[in-house]
Formats: C-alpha cells, structure tokens, sequence
C-alpha cells in the first residue's frame, strides 16, 4: 500500500507545531497502524531525522496510552478500537491519513503526538479508590451482589482512561472518564462507605484541571473504544446531587 501521511509535529510544549508531509509505499495491510508508523520511523532514522513521538505500551487495547486523533476521530474511525487495535486493512492504497494529538487545554503536547494526561491520574488520586484498614481483606465471595448491579459496574470499570471521550468532545469534557470511575465503585457494597466524599473530590479535581462542561452531545460515547455508556454520566450527577444534599437520590 501507499500512502500520505500528514502527522503533526512539535518540537515541546511551548513551540508552535505543524502538519509535515510523509510518503509512505511500503505498508502492508496486515501491520497495525502503530507498526506503520515504526516503520515510517525506521525510514526517518534512516534518513538521520527526528523520529515522530508517539505513546504506546501494551498495544493490546487495555492500557490506552496509544492516544492519537487519526482522519478526525480519537483512536481512528472503527468503533470501539484503540490505535493500536486498528489495522492498515481498513485504510485504502492511495488514502492520506492526518493524523494529531488529543486537542484539550487539560491534556497539553508534550512532543508530536504525545500529551501529558496526568490530569487523569490526579483526578484518581482525588478519590478513585476504596480504603480499607491493614489486616485479613474479606472475601469478595462472601458479600452479596446482585447481578444488574455487578454488571453495570462491571461495564464502567472497562474504562482505560485513554483520553478518547476528551478528545471527541466540543468541550473538552471528561465527564464519561470520571463518571465510569465514580460508578464502578459506586454500584458495589464496597464502595459505599465513600460515596459522598469521593464523589466531591473527584468532580473537584476534574473542575481543576479545567476540563470543560458536558453539554450531552454523546460523542464521547460514540467514540469510546470500550463503549462506555452516558448512563453513567446519569449516575454520576445523581451522586453529586446525593452527596450535596446529604440524601441518597440514587438509582
């Protein structure tokens, strides 16, 4: 296959970057779209140019640091696929592909396609999590569960927290990537005890690292690579609104 590549390139946060031009006639349509741009960096090497940054770890769709906008969409246009999931098969000989970083005043370019997303990881810090005290953890069996319950937690918890719904959104709005949070462990009997106060740090971290408001357009969802619904952004301000009044407007 042949392809043009048009990738944005920056040299730091502070510098001013810009969409270069590669050719590329060497891709196969069995690669994955990281393998492809390996190769195209090889090429660069080669040729004694900077290489383009990009992030990647597992490259199993589970960790989803392989964060990129591609043709207009985060993680490229297959539904409920990473970038690294996605395959040169679904491009045609000849297409050029733009691609970019996330664009959100939360998750600033540190270099090409690479952002810093520790806005995430504060948020989590801010409350996604349950305490327990040191000694014997008992055991999960032994509480009960019902299954709608464990299911709907179970699918929140699917969240990677890649940045995609970020992305997806007008507004820069995590509210699908705090809401999957909060609701996990929301619909378990572990992480009541919590509830509240999670709830009030978690949206207070969110709000601080100047992520925008949700105007329910649904993006985010549409362009999840693990499907998470907006119901749980439902539940979410459900919560918020429970833990603001001191009562248990939960569902």
């Amino acid at each position: 296959m042949k392809l043009t590549l048009k990738i944005w390139r920056q040299a730091s946060p502070q510098g001013k970057g810009t969409f270069q031009t590669y050719q590329m006639d060497n891709v196969t349509e069995h690669m994955s779209f990281l393998e492809m741009l390996d190769v195209l960096n090889e090429d660069l090497l080669l040729k004694k140019e900077e290489p383009v940054v990009f992030e990647s770890d597992c490259r199993e769709g589970i960790c989803g640091t392989c964060s990129m906008v591609i043709n207009g969409h985060p993680h490229g246009h297959m539904q409920r696929t990473t970038t690294c999931q996605l395959h040169m098969r679904h491009f045609k000989d000849g297409e050029t592909i733009t691609i970019e970083p996330f664009r959100a005043k939360a998750f600033p370019v540190l270099k090409d396609l690479a952002v810093d997303r520790s806005a995430f990881d504060k948020i989590i810090q801010a409350g996604g999590y349950i305490s327990i005290n040191t000694g014997q953890a008992q055991d999960a069996n032994a509480i009960p569960i019902e299954k709608e319950q464990s299911s709907m937690a179970m699918d929140a918890a699917e969240c990677i927290g890649c940045g995609a719904c970020v992305a997806a959104c007008p507004n820069a709005s995590a509210m699908l990537f705090v809401s999957a949070k909060v609701s996990h462990l929301a619909l378990v009997p572990q992480g009541q005890v919590e509830a509240d106060r999670r709830v009030q740090h978690m949206v207070a971290a969110m709000d601080d690292e100047g992520f925008g408001m949700c105007s329910n357009i649904t993006a985010c969802e549409a362009e999840c690579p693990k499907g998470i619904s907006v119901t749980n952004i439902a539940r979410l301000n459900r919560e918020f609104l429970g833990s603001e009044l001191g009562s248990q407007v939960k569902g």
